[in-house]
């Protein structure tokens, strides 16, 4: 009898025992490669071979918003995140640019990390508008890079290089809008490294647990 007391107290004390919220946890040792708009992982280890001719970020030139000239040269072994914006959004940008700053503010200290928004009305989002956003935005410059440019090389970025609109099998051209709320993470070596949205927190808790885990193949 007095073994199951002891037995019906143990069960009644682990009913009664607050549950551990579930963390993001690091899914994989190496994160995935990408090469395609569908976002078909390729589970290959930063030495392998293949990696030679796989897919990078192409080149390009661009502005930022204290006028400086920004190219793949300067994210050289810099992991970097990159999204696609316009400083007039009222729609998913706001809440993107919220999480945005939360990624600068999380890797404020790393030197290691930056991040880059493409505005995709780089007619209208001068440096100079760039950077009265910055400021309201209480951007750090030195961080995140807001850029502006060419509008073809914008757009050829984020659909062909990127791949950050997920209209797949849809081709368009540059005279399309590009708008997406996909937050991008890229390596050291310019390849795409993970896909996230950039409006919802899960996602971004993902990508900072994604983060960690791609610095320590450096």
């Amino acid at each position: 009898m007095n073994k199951i007391i002891y037995i019906l107290t143990l069960l009644l004390l682990a009913a009664c025992h607050p549950k551990k919220q579930k963390q993001e946890s690091s899914r994989v040792i190496h994160l995935p490669y990408y090469n395609d708009p569908y976002f078909t992982p390729k589970w290959l280890t930063p030495k392998s071979p293949e990696l030679k001719d796989f897919h990078k970020i192409g080149q390009f030139k661009l502005t930022n918003q204290l006028g400086e000239e920004i190219t793949n040269a300067s994210f050289n072994n810099k992991i970097y995140i990159t999204n696609f914006f316009f400083t007039t959004c009222s729609g998913i940008c706001p809440k993107m640019t919220e999480w945005m700053y939360t990624l600068q503010e999380k890797f404020k200290k790393d030197a290691d990390i930056l991040l880059l928004s493409h505005s995709v009305t780089p007619n209208f989002d001068t440096p100079q508008r760039l950077l009265a956003y910055a400021k309201n935005k209480n951007i750090d410059s030195n961080k995140w890079h807001l850029v502006t440019g060419d509008r073809n090389l914008i757009y050829e970025l984020g659909r062909k290089h990127y791949f950050a609109e997920e209209d797949l099998g849809v081709k368009k051209t540059n005279d399309e809008f590009l708008h997406t709320e996909n937050i991008l993470l890229i390596d050291r070596k310019g390849h795409i490294r993970g896909i996230y949205n950039g409006i919802k927190k899960r996602s971004i808790k993902q990508l900072i647990v994604d983060i960690e885990t791609l610095k320590k193949e450096h």
